[in-house]
């Protein structure tokens, strides 16, 4: 994996924050710190996306001509089987 240097610019209150997790023991460095809040934001989009692509598709499957309860027991049916 190639890495990339990268210069930026943080306020005093920001810096201090930074400084404090590594303190703490939870990061040994600002790079460290940094690279997790980024896998983090990576992961949150990755299920916004997901989330926007179930919430498209079921818009694009138009109106089901079922009820409410064959709908959730389906639901939970699935829930089930997934949990197993």
């Amino acid at each position: 994996m190639a890495i990339v240097r990268k210069s930026i610019t943080f306020t005093k209150q920001q810096d201090f924050w930074i400084k404090r997790q590594i303190e703490k023991g939870d990061y040994t460095n600002d790079s460290e710190y940094l690279r997790d809040l980024v896998r983090r934001d990576q992961a949150e989009q990755q299920k916004l996306d997901e989330l926007r692509a179930a919430l498209q598709e079921g818009l694009d499957s138009g109106i089901s001509d079922k009820t409410v309860q064959e709908i959730w027991k389906e639901a939970e049916e699935r829930h089930s089987q997934n949990n197993e």
